[in-house]
């Protein structure tokens, strides 16, 4: 029941398939298909005006015989000749009647004792060439032994015109001849280059795209089979250049799913070295608390610090543990004092003997709507960052050495500008600054810091950017945004692309 309602409703979806079903299959069987197709519409644009040449050639000789048979005539006494000469003529011209006009005068030159009556009448004289065609169509549909009258122009000057009553049923079957054969050799025409242009096309295109379309489909089963990826010719066309871009693609595919594959081993790995260190970092609380019961005043300095430091550690380590993903958490986000947590981060990464002075420039009074926690590591990583240009970075300058963190309020968003005079970064960096395990500027560097950065910059509704960088330091600046906020005034993010180039932004 189903088949028939179906059929019912789609009348027409049967015949479509029965036609189009010899364009279906593969592309060597279309191509081919197609250049016969083809061929043979060419041929038959060629057709139909040969045709109608076949007919008007076949009359013209017509013409000419019945002019030659007239002027047997002439030659004769008063223009008398036997009745059994005149049939003679009549029969090698292949005509009823012979009729010449001159001066206005019209004159029967031969003619059959009881000639047939004219169902049809046809002039040569200034014929178009579309009235041909169609005179030609008209005589190979007539039906057998159809009587036409012709008129024509007499060869040498002979007279005005020519006309001649003929049995058109000889013409007919001429011209159907000459259409067969002319179809039989459209086809063998068809059949030889149809051949030829698929051998061609077949070893030019079809192989090479088979090769492509294998390739995918191997390369889907096992993308990460370094085998799979294709090879590509040494071609300059289009081909060469898909086959190209395919094995990078597949090249940059398969370094994809190799690094995620890297990272879920190292998600792993990092559970199981947060989970241990939890434990490590709980014994050292219950250590820390009992230093806090010393009654000595730089131990009672630094405690408050170093509670604060191991807390955020633990917090750290049980936030991995619980959420299993690379996404951070969402900020607990409420305003916070930007001064005393920049003092924080220079005291966490700063050292007696490294050389590096320090300025704060950030008003005592500026608060940042952010979550504490999340904007000290955003903080931690860059300042960590600017550190190591300064001292383990090539070409770190000799002289005095200096980090910045400044800071200002640009209506409803705070912006954070860490900047170094250190060497600036390399351009290997550049190209993938913000980027895990890509973006590293030292060669046994992971990338890490900054791609955390940015992600915490944006868990914010802000984001992160190089402004500027080359032989007089590196500035990065982070916006972070109060809740609310449209962003409207915020810097673009291009502006690193002007610090690739070695410009201020």
């Amino acid at each position: 029941m189903t088949g028939t309602r179906e059929t019912a409703q789609h009348p027409g979806s049967g015949r479509r398939a029965i036609m189009s079903w010899p364009f279906r299959g593969s592309l060597s069987r279309r191509l081919l298909l197609l250049t016969i197709l083809f061929v043979m519409l060419a041929e038959v644009l060629i057709f139909v005006p040969s045709v109608a040449n076949f007919r008007l050639v076949w009359l013209e000789q017509r013409i000419a015989a019945a002019q030659i048979a007239s002027l047997a005539l002439e030659a004769r006494p008063e223009n008398m000749v036997t009745p059994a000469l005149r049939e003679e003529l009549l029969e090698n011209a292949q005509v009823y009647s012979v009729a010449l006009i001159r001066e206005d005068a019209r004159r029967l030159a031969l003619s059959d004792d009881m000639p047939p009556m004219v169902d049809a009448e046809f002039d040569l004289r200034d014929a178009m060439a579309m009235r041909l065609i169609m005179d030609a169509f008209e005589t190979l549909f007539a039906r057998e032994g159809r009587i036409v009258r012709v008129t024509g122009e007499p060869g040498f000057g002979a007279g005005e015109s020519i006309e001649i009553v003929f049995d058109e049923t000889r013409l007919r079957k001429a011209m159907l001849r000459y259409a067969k054969n002319i179809f039989l050799l459209s086809l063998v025409i068809s059949v030889i280059t149809a051949s030829l242009v698929y051998v061609v096309l077949h070893f030019v295109v079809v192989r090479p795209m088979s090769r492509l379309t294998d390739n995918l489909i191997a390369f889907r089963e096992n993308p990460e089979d370094a085998r799979r990826v294709i090879a590509p010719s040494a071609r300059d066309d289009e081909i060469g250049l898909a086959e190209r871009e395919l094995a990078g693609m597949q090249s940059q595919i398969r370094a994809t799913l190799n690094q995620k594959a890297r990272l879920a081993s190292l998600g792993v790995a990092v559970s199981k070295i947060s989970h241990d260190l939890r434990n490590i970092l709980a014994s050292a609380q219950l250590i820390s608390d009992r230093l806090g019961a010393v009654n000595d005043p730089t131990v009672q300095h630094l405690a408050p610090r170093l509670f604060a430091s191991i807390d955020r550690a633990i917090a750290l380590c049980a936030k991995s543990l619980k959420f299993g993903v690379a996404d951070e958490p969402m900020p607990e986000r409420h305003p916070v004092a930007l001064r005393p947590l920049a003092g924080e981060v220079v005291e966490a990464v700063s050292r007696e003997d490294d050389g590096i002075g320090w300025v704060v420039d950030i008003a005592p009074d500026l608060h940042v709507d952010a979550d504490p926690d999340q904007l000290f590591r955003l903080l931690l990583n860059l300042a960590r960052n600017a550190v190591q240009a300064l001292t383990e970075g090539e070409g770190a300058p000799a002289g005095v050495r200096e980090v910045r963190l400044a800071a200002r309020r640009e209506g409803g968003h705070v912006h954070i500008d860490m900047s170094d005079n250190g060497p600036g970064l390399p351009k290997k960096a550049l190209d993938h600054l913000f980027e895990p395990f890509s973006g590293g500027a030292r060669s046994d560097g992971t990338g890490l810091g900054l791609a955390i950065a940015a992600e915490l910059a944006r868990s914010h509704g802000g984001h992160i950017e190089l402004v500027s960088t080359g032989v007089a330091g590196t500035v990065f600046r982070i916006c972070i945004p109060d809740r609310g906020s449209a962003l409207l005034d915020c810097p673009p993010e291009d502006a690193a692309h002007a610090a690739s180039q070695g410009q201020p932004a």
